[in-house]
């Protein structure tokens, strides 16, 4: 595993990271999770050098933190990095120009979910405590800014990060030159670009950390996904890859296969992709198994993609607007 050190928080983190959201089951999650398996993955991803998970109370309702601080119990002091989120009060996924942050983030609710998170992980300290969503129009408001500021100073959590919502990496640059702000997770892959455009070199002139998060595209840059492709009754992909959605996917996903080198699968690609981007501190991909832990970590090993791939690979681009079923 290589290492980056994630902007001023000062942490040195594996280049890739655990995103915990498929391990959590329940409603509005992704099916056929075990916890043993899941356990084992985690276990097999510290093994392999892994050292900053991606947690969020919705995961589950808790359950993703649960079994990290089962993790973390299990691991007898071995430093790794856990960041989680405060989920929106009005369960709202994205925020839009209209929500107010009174109804999304009010400061006994910020309070409640921190307390939340650190019992189910079983933590004094939270590392990173993150907002699930976002709207730049709250920026100025001082509840969040004063809420933040004594959990904080009370040492429950040290670091505060923004999700910033789907295809709007616009929607957080006017928080970030505050100072408030100590990292940014943002949708990062071959297909979305943008966080190019001015996301990321604002980033990097605040040094701040950067995480890319969906770095397969929900499973389209994996190269598994068919127009035929179903998922289990209660799956949160059946209602992502709508027969809109699933259609232009696997129809960019064939167009980029040509590009996929002997010996590569598109999921290494996709990883290597990002890699190749110095501003990127670490990548969490999605991990159900201990198969998909040495698959992925395997990636962060010093060898980066040939410039002239990452320039072919740049005009698979493919801008998108938030819609009805991306959330």
């Amino acid at each position: 595993m290589e290492y980056r050190k994630l902007g001023r928080l000062g942490w040195m983190v594996g280049e890739i990271g655990y995103g915990t959201w498929g391990i959590g089951g329940g409603e509005g999650g992704w099916t056929g999770n075990d916890d043993d398996a899941s356990l084992a993955a985690l276990h097999e991803a510290v093994e392999r050098g892994a050292n900053f998970f991606d947690t969020a109370w919705i995961y589950g309702r808790g359950h993703s933190e649960v079994l990290l601080g089962r993790l973390l119990r299990e691991l007898g002091g071995q430093r790794v990095y856990v960041a989680t989120k405060i989920p929106p009060k009005d369960r709202n996924w994205p925020s839009t120009r209209q929500s107010r942050l009174a109804d999304v983030y009010p400061p006994d609710h910020i309070r409640d979910y921190t307390e939340r998170s650190r019992r189910n992980l079983g933590v004094d300290c939270i590392d990173l405590m993150q907002f699930h969503v976002w709207e730049d129009s709250w920026t100025d408001d001082p509840s969040w800014q004063d809420t933040m500021a004594d959990l904080k100073a009370l040492g429950h959590i040290h670091g505060l990060g923004i999700s910033i919502n789907r295809w709007e990496p616009w929607n957080a640059l006017k928080v970030l030159p505050t100072g408030l702000i100590d990292a940014v997770q943002v949708i990062y892959n071959i297909f979305d670009q943008a966080p190019e455009d001015a996301l990321l070199p604002l980033c990097r002139s605040l040094d701040l950390g950067v995480i890319a998060r969906v770095p397969f595209d929900e499973g389209t840059l994996t190269g598994t996904l068919s127009r035929d492709t179903t998922w289990p009754e209660g799956d949160w992909r059946n209602s992502y890859f709508v027969p809109e959605n699933l259609e232009a996917s696997v129809a960019h996903a064939e167009r980029l296969r040509p590009l996929v080198p002997e010996g590569m699968t598109m999921a290494e690609l996709a990883l290597r992709f990002i890699l190749a981007n110095p501003d990127v501190h670490t990548i969490i991909p999605g991990m159900r198994s201990s198969h998909h832990v040495r698959s992925n970590t395997a990636t962060s090993d010093g060898r980066a993609l040939p410039p002239d791939l990452v320039a072919a690979l740049r005009d698979h681009r493919w801008d998108r607007e938030p819609t009805a079923w991306s959330q």
